[in-house]
């Protein structure tokens, strides 16, 4: 198929976005004349659709490509391979260096950290109105009424306007950043782990902010996140990701019931509930997370998993359905062999 017949193919309105074998490889550079002697293979074949109006989590722990994925999706990082795809009004449009411009209102992100993703030398105004003006809205009774209307709904007021980062809490500070980031109206937003650097009673405020958000803008959220206990309360579905590739997707409560990748399994018992007849035992993984420079042949999980094989170090599972079921996709050669625990979580 042409380039732009794929481009413009009309699609089911229920997708908002696609990605196909993503890929984003950092080069390893030495000696004096910068030789590329390898690659960090931050994410290696990543695959999964969004729904819109949905909220899906991408889990996994601190180096598994959670981030590197999402900031490939809206083009903060290049990605290296694979094909993403946006669609809106049922038309698919490829996202890529040429349409990642027309698509930045769409397409929008919230950073991790409150402290450095707000320029420090900006007003709250400034920030907030920075995306309105980059996008052509000149008038500045406009700016100004949008700027306010913005930070109501973030539940923030127009005293704050004139004030600069460092006058606020940090939770505050992530308000006005998902103000900016609603600020073009988008269909997505990519949350970056948005409630990590924030202590634990202003957690629980954001995560309903942006429920309630969500709800009265009919926005669809790529939730990236390590805290499983968030991830159950804000997602409609999961995608767990270990060493750059996705281990594990299906439905919310489908993968706490029911896990089939032992990693999820592991995952789920490291979660501290507060019912202690409800623990179940720690899996105490062995060795480390093997390097991306130089993962390990067969299954990447294979050198820590407890039900390993032969056959996992040596073939690659594919991400497929599992026992026929199109909804719960996992990637092991024993899935419908394993009897894993799942948990529930009140």
């Amino acid at each position: 198929m042409a380039s732009n017949d794929r481009e413009n193919k009309v699609v089911p309105e229920q997708i908002i976005l696609e990605v196909n074998d993503l890929q984003k490889y950092y080069p390893i550079q030495r000696g004096v004349f910068r030789s590329t002697v390898g690659y960090v293979r931050a994410v290696d074949g990543v695959s999964f659709s969004v729904r819109a109006g949905e909220t899906l989590g991408l889990v996994g722990e601190s180096g598994c490509g959670k981030t590197t994925t999402g900031r490939c999706i809206i083009h903060l990082e290049k990605p290296t391979g694979g094909e993403l795809f946006f669609y809106k009004d049922g038309v698919k449009t490829a996202i890529n260096q040429k349409s990642i411009r027309n698509l930045r209102r769409d397409l929008q992100f919230i950073f991790q950290d409150p402290y450095s993703s707000l320029n420090p030398r900006m007003k709250i105004e400034q920030i907030v109105a920075e995306p309105l003006i980059t996008h052509g809205v000149k008038n500045k009774t406009e700016l100004r009424d949008r700027v306010v209307e913005l930070l109501s709904a973030v539940g923030l007021s127009g005293d704050h306007l004139r004030r600069y980062p460092h006058e606020f809490s940090g939770g505050q500070r992530q308000r006005v950043g998902i103000a900016r980031a609603l600020a073009l109206n988008p269909q997505l937003v990519i949350c970056d782990e948005p409630v990590s650097a924030l202590d634990v009673s202003v957690q629980a405020q954001v995560i309903n902010l942006l429920q309630d958000l969500q709800e009265q803008y009919g926005l669809t959220y790529l939730f990236i996140a390590h805290d499983l206990s968030v991830v159950y309360h804000i997602c409609n579905r999961i995608a767990v990701m270990y060493l750059g590739r996705i281990v594990e997707l299906a439905e919310v409560d489908e993968l706490f019931a029911n896990p089939r990748h032992p990693y999820t399994e592991a995952l789920f018992s490291a979660i501290p509930l507060p019912d202690p007849d409800n623990q179940l035992e720690q899996i105490i993984l062995e060795g480390d997370v093997p390097s991306p420079v130089d993962p390990p042949k067969g299954c990447s999980f294979h050198p820590r998993c407890r039900y390993a094989q032969p056959i996992c170090g040596q073939e690659q599972p594919v991400l497929r359905a599992t026992c026929g079921e199109g909804n719960h996709l996992v990637a092991c050669h024993f899935e419908d062999k394993l009897a894993l625990r799942g948990i529930k979580i009140a």
